[in-house]
């Protein structure tokens, strides 16, 4: 048995993945803005300081594994603060942790919009750690509706960038952790209820992000084998990369660039 933190663990991805676990016989800590273990609120540096401490007291200083799903989708700063900064505090947070296990694992998730328009100076500044510039930087695309947009996307592009800057380093790799992400094209959650639950608002999502294999949405299960995978004793080599379940969107967009 494998002790894992779920971040997101309330609902869509994130519930898909803890209740995965739990039918494997894995324990898992749920953290949550409510409906798991840990509520909190990764907006808010108080409230990823909380998810550590509070994950450290659960899991008695032993983790196995770290998923981070918790993200939200939406054209405003706080969009910055949770899918960036909370996210990466996420996964820091639970580094320390991580040094009790003998095969210890990193996972978080990004999205195929990291191939989307984006705003390079708020990429920028987030990975530059720079949280107060890029809240502020937010907000003045989201005063401007014809840019809002590239903030969801943005907060993407920037976390699989710090996966990449950041994965082959002394502190993850050279600790034996492989940290990687995947990246989920339109799934069915609660986040994207609004815009794919009718047949027109699919069809919107399968123009801006085409997924040839399997159709236009995937539920949250499919998502939820592969971080399973991720997170588990079976990957041993898989360093810094972001895989695409998006149904080939990551191949008709790239082609055949490897990057």
């Amino acid at each position: 048995m494998r002790t894992y933190l779920v971040t997101g663990a309330a609902s869509g991805i994130g519930l898909a993945t803890a209740d995965l676990l739990r039918q494997r016989g894995h324990k898992v800590i749920g953290a949550d803005l409510r409906g798991a273990e840990i509520e909190c609120n990764l907006a808010d540096p108080a409230g990823r300081r909380a998810l550590a401490e509070q994950t450290a007291e659960l899991s008695r200083g032993h983790l196995d594994a770290v998923i981070a799903v918790a993200g939200i989708a939406a054209g405003i700063p706080k969009t910055v603060a949770v899918n960036y900064f909370g996210m990466v505090a996420s996964l820091e947070g639970a580094r320390p942790l991580l040094a009790a296990s003998p095969q210890p694992r990193a996972v978080g998730v990004s999205s195929n919009s990291s191939l989307q328009p984006f705003d390079p100076l708020l990429v920028e500044l987030m990975l530059a750690d720079k949280e107060e510039a890029a809240l502020a930087r937010a907000a003045e695309l989201e005063g401007d509706p014809t840019q809002d947009y590239k903030i969801y996307g943005s907060t993407k592009r920037a976390f699989s960038r710090w996966i990449r800057l950041n994965a082959a380093r002394d502190e993850w790799a050279g600790q034996g952790i492989p940290l990687n992400a995947i990246a989920p094209g339109p799934t069915t959650t609660p986040l994207s209820n609004g815009y794919l639950s009718t047949p027109e608002g699919r069809e919107r999502a399968f123009k801006a992000s085409p997924m040839p294999l399997n159709g236009p949405v995937a539920q949250p299960m499919v998502h939820a084998y592969l971080l399973a995978w991720l997170a588990s004793e079976e990957n041993t080599n898989l360093c810094g990369q972001t895989v695409f379940s998006d149904g080939g969107f990551d191949v008709l967009k790239r082609g055949d660039s490897t990057w």
